[in-house]
């Protein structure tokens, strides 16, 4: 994974695990990091076959590397 990427892991909501990671472009906007993130949530909801609502991301942060080290 690159430095310059954003990172995010998909979690599901209902057992709190995270079940997909997922890179982006830092260079992308806000708001396509966002529709991105809404299309990988999607495709990962139907893999997974669970619902959609059920699914949510977060970026991982440089701070939770560190401490997983």
């Amino acid at each position: 994974m690159k430095a310059s990427d954003k990172h995010y892991k998909f979690i599901n909501s209902l057992t709190g695990y995270v079940i997909f990671y997922h890179s982006l472009s830092s260079k992308l906007s806000e708001n396509e990091c966002k529709e991105e993130l809404e299309k990988v949530k999607a495709q990962v909801a139907t893999k997974n076959t669970i619902p959609v609502n059920t699914l949510y991301w977060e970026e991982i942060k440089e701070e939770e590397d560190k401490v997983k080290n």
